[in-house]
C-alpha cells in the first residue's frame, strides 16, 4: 500500500514550499548585494548585453567567424564570473552567497533524480509511515540489535529461535511475491512476542511498507466507537480501509479486549478481508488454539490455523528477569 494519495500528495506540496522558500531567499541576497555592491549589479546586466551583441555580429558575419565570435563571447562571460565572485568574497560573503541553496542538493528538493524517488523523499514516505504506525515510541527498545537469546534454556530457547528464524525468513520474502505471510505468535507473558513483533514492523517500515500496530484493546475500542457513531461514518470508512489495506497489520494482546459477538464478528472480517487483499498481519496473544476457539469462534480458528504460521514461545517473563538481575547489581 504504502503512502495514500493524500499522504504524497502533503510531500509534494512541501517540496514546492521549500523551492519557494529558498527562490525568496536566493532574492533577498540579491537585493542585499545590489545594495552593497553596486558593480555586481552592473556586472550581471552586462550578460544579456554582450549575449545580443554576440547574436548580431553572429548574424553580421555569418557562419564565417561564428565560432570565434562564441569563443569569445564565453572568454568575457567567464571574466565576469570570475569577477562577481571576487567581488563577494572581498566585501566578505561566499563565492556561492548568489547560488540557489538546497535542502537536497541530490534533486535539488524535487524529489526526484532522473525520474527515480530521491533518498530524500524516500525518508520522507518513511518518516509518515513511522508517524501512522503507533510504532515509534516503542523502537528504541524493540529491535533486533537487542535480540537476546540468554533469558531462554532447553525447550524454551528452541521456541525461540524457531520464532525468530521464521520472523526473518518472513521479512526475507517481504513484498516480493504474491504470496503473503502471517505470524501468530502465542504463549506465556513476557516471553518476546511483542518484542519480535515490533523488530519486525521497524524492518518493514524501512522497506518503505505501510504498517498499522494496534493494541487489541485498543484496535476493537476503535472499530466500537467509530462504528455506532453515524456522524463519522467517513472516519470509520477510512478507518476500515487502512486495517484491510496496509501492508502489515500487527495485533498485539489479542484477547484482552472485552470480546462479544461484535468483537468477534468484527475480528473475522478483518482477518478475512485482509486475507482477501493478500495483506500479511501478525497476531501476538496468550491464548493457545484452543482458547482462541473458545472465545471466538470455529470459523476464526480455521483461518488462523490454515493462513498462519502459528509458533509459540515460553519461559520465564523476560521482564520480570531484568527487573531481578537489576536489583541484584544494586
Amino acid at each position: 500500500m504504502g503512502l495514500s494519495k493524500e499522504q504524497y500528495d502533503r510531500i509534494m506540496m512541501r517540496y514546492s514550499q521549500t523551492r519557494d522558500q529558498h527562490m525568496h531567499e536566493l532574492a533577498e541576497r540579491k537585493k542585499e548585494i545590489y545594495a552593497r555592491i553596486p558593480e555586481y549589479r552592473e556586472l550581471e546586466d552586462c550578460v544579456p548585453r554582450l549575449g545580443m551583441e554576440s547574436l548580431k555580429a553572429s548574424l553580421a558575419e555569418g557562419a564565417k567567424d561564428q565560432e570565434g565570435s562564441n569563443r569569445a563571447l564565453r572568454m568575457e562571460l567567464n571574466q565576469i564570473a570570475k569577477r562577481k565572485k571576487q567581488l563577494l568574497v572581498t566585501c566578505g560573503y561566499p563565492a556561492d552567497y548568489l547560488e540557489m541553496q538546497y535542502t537536497c542538493p541530490d534533486c535539488r528538493d524535487t524529489g526526484y533524480i532522473d525520474g527515480k524517488k530521491c533518498h530524500c523523499l524516500v525518508q520522507k514516505e518513511i518518516d509518515v509511515l513511522y508517524d501512522q504506525s503507533h510504532l515509534k515510541r516503542l523502537f528504541p527498545k524493540n529491535n533486533f540489535s537487542l535480540l537476546r537469546y540468554d533469558y531462554y534454556k532447553g525447550e524454551d530457547l528452541q521456541n525461540f529461535q524457531r520464532a525468530v528464524s521464521a520472523a526473518k525468513a518472513f521479512l526475507a520474502n517481504f513484498g516480493k511475491n504474491s504470496d503473503y505471510e502471517n505470524l501468530y505468535f502465542y504463549g506465556t507473558v513476557g516471553t518476546g512476542k511483542s518484542f519480535l513483533s515490533v523488530c519486525i514492523a521497524r524492518e518493514v517500515l524501512e522497506m518503505n511498507h505501510s504498517v498499522l500496530y494496534f493494541s487489541s484493546e485498543e484496535l476493537f475500542s476503535s472499530i466500537s466507537t467509530l462504528a455506532f457513531n453515524y456522524q463519522q461514518r467517513e472516519t470509520y470508512d477510512a478507518f476500515r480501509r487502512d486495517l484491510y489495506g496496509c501492508d502489515l497489520l500487527i495485533i498485539d494482546d489479542l484477547g484482552t479486549e472485552s470480546t462479544n459477538s461484535f468483537v468477534s464478528s468484527q475480528f473475522f472480517t478483518l482477518i478475512n478481508e485482509r486475507h482477501n487483499n493478500g495483506k500479511s498481519t501478525i497476531i501476538s496473544t496468550n491464548l493457545s488454539l484452543r482458547d482462541l476457539q473458545d472465545r471466538y469462534s470455529d470459523r476464526v480458528l480455521s483461518r488462523i490455523t490454515t493462513n498462519y504460521v502459528v509458533l509459540k514461545f515460553s519461559g520465564q517473563d523476560i521482564r520480570f528477569q531484568q527487573r531481578f538481575s537489576r536489583s541484584e547489581h544494586s
